[in-house]
């Protein structure tokens, strides 16, 4: 099984630059026009902040370029919420998430969690988005459909994809207030069931970690990356789009590959945060 992952698109409702003079539609082309060679691939996962500002545009454009990519090679994509996402904007264009669900969360909140399988693998997407909020959490209703879900073991095992990582790295003020709340609680949903990675986005780097015994990938992000050569309590974005191949399956598996486009403005400064704007950052947008 091998797996595409991207996250963080951020695309905006026009074809054009973003406040940071960054063209999110045209880093995703640039992207997906590097990985024009790379076959085999057997699913497409989008893990959230799909849309800078939650419009359906935003959607519409992500839709048809990853669908242009995904199509040719019958590998069946699959998106998440992220922050940065509207859930009623995201269901008029992406439903559940998956083009064919098996299953499907019913919730008040719209919560947009859903289930497909691939190849005896089975996927499962959730929805860590706190409307309003940079930080994440699954909601108690998602982790009994999540257990539900679980109890009966898929053929070669589950992939859990959500935004948030359960997981931060202490070099960056802002991973550990804006990573996923309560990771225990998920932890003890899904201890003793037959998932085998954990596939998030929202930090914009890679970074690979373990959820007690489950292995857990951070793939950067498309629209930009986050530099953490910056001093302790800064935060730099640099330029540069990025995507990750995770493979399944095999005698060393899980097995994860950082694919980096060659843009020639790369590692330019996108934007760069003090300490001070940092602190007022996590002052007002932390939980």
């Amino acid at each position: 099984m091998r797996i595409l992952q991207l996250s963080d698109t951020h695309v905006e409702r026009t074809d054009a630059p973003n406040r940071n003079g960054v063209n999110a539609t045209e880093s995703l082309r640039l992207m997906l026009a590097e990985l024009r060679h790379l076959r085999d691939v057997d699913a497409v996962v989008v893990t959230g902040d799909i849309a800078d500002a939650g419009e359906v545009e935003a959607y519409t454009a992500v839709r048809e370029l990853v669908g242009e990519f995904a199509r040719p090679r019958n590998a069946p994509v699959f998106y998440t919420t992220g922050n940065h996402d509207e859930r009623e904007a995201f269901g008029k264009v992406l439903g559940s998430g998956h083009a064919e669900p098996e299953c499907v969360l019913e919730t008040d909140a719209a919560e947009r969690a859903a289930v497909s399988t691939v190849g005896g693998h089975r996927f499962v997407t959730l929805d860590s988005l706190v409307p309003g909020k940079v930080y994440g959490r699954i909601s108690p209703a998602q982790l009994d459909w999540l257990r539900e879900v679980l109890s009966t073991p898929a053929e070669h095992g589950t992939v859990l994809a959500f935004h948030h990582p359960p997981i931060s790295l202490a070099l960056s003020v802002t991973q550990q207030v804006f990573g996923l709340l309560d990771p225990g609680e998920l932890a003890a949903a899904i201890r003793g069931s037959d998932v085998r990675v954990i596939l998030t986005g929202h930090y914009h780097l890679q970074l690979f970690g373990m959820l007690e015994s489950l292995p857990v990938w951070v793939t950067p992000g498309v629209v930009n990356r986050i530099d953490l050569t910056t001093p302790y309590g800064t935060e730099r974005a640099v330029r540069g789009a990025s995507a990750s191949l995770v493979e399944l399956g095999g005698p060393a598996s899980p097995m994860f590959h950082t694919f980096h486009a060659r843009d020639p403005r790369a590692h330019e400064t996108v934007y760069q945060l003090d300490e001070e704007r940092t602190r007022a950052v996590v002052a007002e947008h932390g939980p």
